[in-house]
């Protein structure tokens, strides 16, 4: 072998070291890389379905639960991808810092979804009202049909579905209108000042005796409820199970304007005496 063919195989000799060097170095941070993936996607899942285990035990509400394990389960991803690239010898710093920076600004872009998530989560924990009640709520009044986590979708007595943003919901007083079971019919029976009090009254009490689904417990009211312009105003006020209110409100005011006319008790209309003085002139 010539010299210059010695030459240059001395001088190959330290580049193929370097490859193999480097070749080594590189497969066992992609082998890391790896694992630190395989071994925390499977940690991720482990702690996931833990955390799911737990909620259910503690009685948390399936929405919320899945929710919450959702993201859990993509920050955890997250965290173990950023580990797995720190073995690549990624800068990473600038990737979290770019994420912290998007995350700030979808936040702001998306303050009012925010707030109507956190108005869902603690609807779902404290239970103000659960589907099929009856609410006047965030300016609709409606039976709950699904309580989400951004929205909570009622039915409307004429049959509207009705999509109401949860922190609308919550920014006001939440009446719960059929939680007890029963509910108080109001109405308000008028006669004219010339007709007998007793005699409404006792009229009225023999409509409320053969009404079947008035309730006996609490007892029905009918009292005077005041002496207004043009008439003598009664206040009729039994109670009923929340399913039979409408059709008891609508049923008894029909009732109680027949048996008045039967009875001849009048249901004035409004009045106003004139008084007229003649001026005389000198």
């Amino acid at each position: 072998m010539n010299t210059n063919a010695v030459a240059q195989v001395a001088s190959e000799a330290p580049v193929m070291e370097q490859i193999q060097t480097v070749g080594v170095e590189w497969g066992l941070k992609i082998v890391s890389f790896l694992l630190v993936i395989i071994i925390g996607m499977w940690v991720v899942k482990m702690v996931v379905k833990g955390v799911v285990k737990l909620m259910g035990k503690r009685g948390v509400d399936a929405t919320l639960t899945k929710f919450l394990t959702s993201l859990l389960s993509v920050a955890l991803k997250a965290f173990v991808v950023i580990a797995a690239l720190e073995k690549l010898n990624v800068k990473t710093a600038s990737f979290i810092a770019i994420l912290g920076a998007a995350g700030l600004a979808i936040g702001l872009a998306l303050q009012g979804s925010l707030a109507n998530f956190a108005a869902g989560v603690l609807m779902i924990i404290f239970k103000p009202f659960k589907v099929g009640d009856v609410i006047d709520a965030g300016g609709s009044i409606g039976s709950v049909l699904e309580i989400g986590i951004f929205t909570t979708i009622l039915k409307s007595a004429d049959n509207k579905k009705m999509i109401v943003p949860n922190a609308q919901v919550t920014s006001g007083t939440i009446t719960n209108i059929n939680t007890f079971g029963t509910r108080r019919v109001d109405l308000v029976a008028s006669i004219g000042y010339g007709d007998d009090i007793g005699k409404a009254k006792q009229v009225l009490k023999s409509i409320l005796d053969v009404e079947t689904r008035i309730l006996p417990e609490p007892a029905p009211t009918i009292a005077v409820l005041e002496m207004a312009d043009s008439s003598v105003n009664i206040a009729v006020r039994p109670w009923v199970n929340a399913a039979d209110y409408w059709s008891v409100f609508f049923e008894l005011q029909e009732t109680i304007k027949l048996r008045f006319d039967q009875e001849g008790i009048t249901i004035p209309f409004p009045q106003r005496d004139v008084h007229i003085y003649e001026h005389k002139s000198e």
